[in-house]
């Protein structure tokens, strides 16, 4: 069998209040030097269950086994979206990881320690019926406390320019499906975390029996150890194998 084709397709799924760079600060490039084929889903942030289904349709043009590998609230919808039977494994950095019943702020909201909901601003937007949503996007002054305390200040300047808001009620939507009750996952555990409180990191791992890989990192995984997260990615593809 070549070697080459029997890899997974990698796809990267981000999280709220960013974009697809995320992924450019070596993630995609180590992939790439390691041969896997790559897709970069580009998240619209409107919903779990809209979203999932993006990410579905997405999934549909691939053949062959997949890994998901998000970010933040990425894990929401890799969770939603993972049943499809290509994917193979899950890979949440710096994710959480809800549960069936659960909404992505349920996670935040578990047990105390994270500064979420103090770090934002709420912006009203109009849809095209004329009724009105609330997007969601992290105040400039607690951009780097929040999301990338060690992250060079040019780079962070450049996350707080690129924010894409996300819209609030896609993180109190409640997921009605999670694949990582029945496939494998990995947790890239970010133990200087402000988002997510280390307690809670601690119990979906466990109650998903997911592989650990704890960092002293921000919440910016994929910015901060990008070499970590192609490792792990690699680790997981080589698990999955047939």
């Amino acid at each position: 069998m070549d070697t080459e084709s029997a890899k997974p397709t990698i796809v990267l799924v981000h999280g709220a209040v960013e974009d697809s760079s995320l992924w450019t600060h070596g993630v995609i490039q180590g992939l790439q030097r390691g041969g896997y084929p790559i897709k970069v889903f580009s998240n619209p942030l409107r919903g779990v269950a809209h979203d999932a289904a993006y990410l579905r349709s997405l999934l549909d043009t691939i053949e062959g086994p997949v890994l998901l590998v998000s970010h933040a609230y990425g894990g929401a919808v890799i969770s939603q979206a993972g049943d499809d039977p290509k994917v193979k494994g899950l890979i949440y950095a710096g994710s959480p990881m809800p549960a069936a019943g659960e909404s992505t702020n349920d996670c935040l909201d578990r047990f105390p320690g994270g500064d979420f909901a103090t770090s934002v601003d709420l912006v009203p937007y109009t849809l095209p019926d004329g009724t009105s949503g609330t997007n969601l996007v992290v105040k400039a002054e607690r951009y780097a406390y929040l999301l990338a305390g060690d992250v060079p200040e040019d780079k962070v300047a450049l996350m707080i320019a690129t924010q894409r808001p996300i819209s609030l009620a896609a993180l109190d939507e409640k997921l009605t499906a999670a694949a990582w009750t029945s496939k494998p996952s990995w947790q890239i555990r970010p133990l200087l975390d402000s988002v997510i409180p280390r307690a809670e990191f601690t119990f979906e791992a466990d109650r998903a029996g997911a592989h650990v890989i704890a960092l002293e990192s921000s919440h910016a995984i994929p910015v901060t150890f990008p070499d970590v997260v192609v490792d792990v990615i690699g680790k997981a593809a080589r698990t999955v194998a047939p």
